[in-house]
Parts: C-alpha cells; structure tokens; sequence
C-alpha cells in the first residue's frame, strides 16, 4: 500500500513540492550564511518526494537554537512552502481517491514550518520492541 500511496504522491504532488524544497535549499545556499537552512531544505524535500513509510519525530536534543533557527526559517521560506502544502492539500481533497494524499500534505504543514529539531525516519524504527537498533 506505500508503493501504490508514494507513486501517487510522486506523481500528483510529491515532485512539485520537492521542487519547491529545492529552488528554497538552492537560494538559502547561495546566501552564505543560510546554509544549515539551505540543508534542512533539502532534507525535507527529499521527504516530501517519497514520505510514505517514514514519519518525521522530534529530536530530544532540539532546543532554543532549533527554536530561533525555524523563526528564521519561517520568514525566510517556511511560510510559501506551507502555503504549498494548503494549497495542494485543497486541491487533492476534491476528489476521493487523492484524500489520503491530501491528509498527508496538510501533515506536512507543521514540517514545513518548523523542519529544524526534527528527524525523519522510517516507520517502525527506533520502538522499544526494534530489533535493528542494535546493529
């Protein structure tokens, strides 16, 4: 069912968006100092292209620094690639078979706030029960 969700995304939403993900990482890397804004970019659009399968957790480390860094984030690019995430979102949910996609965009509206302190992983890692976090 991830394979069927994720190659609907790709092809209805999921390469766009990355799109946006990647014209913002561009520029916030050509401004020098953006940098670290310019990678987390990345980072999240490399989710929005395949994100079924992996989910986005907190990091328990994340602090002050992550907090000031996604207010920089968010008047520097977070707020036209959440409006992207709405608009998309509206747009899937018309017709009945693009809701589940549409749920999803709307999920990634707080990521695309606030992508700074988070960590994006594959569904079922990391539990008490994992028997790869040994490896």
């Amino acid at each position: 069912m991830r394979l069927i969700l994720n190659v609907l995304w790709l092809v209805l939403s999921g390469f766009w968006l990355f799109l946006g993900y990647l014209a913002a990482g561009i520029v916030l890397c050509i401004l020098i100092v953006t940098i670290p804004w310019g990678i987390a970019s990345f980072r999240v659009g490399m989710y929005t292209l395949w994100p079924f399968g992996r989910e986005v957790v907190a990091k328990p480390t994340a602090g002050v620094g992550s907090f000031l860094g996604n207010v920089v984030w968010v008047v520097l690019a977070g707020w036209w690639l959440a409006l992207g995430h709405i608009v998309t979102g509206l747009l899937l949910c018309v017709t009945i078979i693009g809701i589940p996609l549409g749920i999803a965009n709307f999920k990634l509206v707080a990521v695309s706030l606030m992508p700074l302190g988070k960590e994006i992983r594959e569904v079922g890692r990391g539990g008490p029960f994992d028997r790869t976090l040994g490896r």
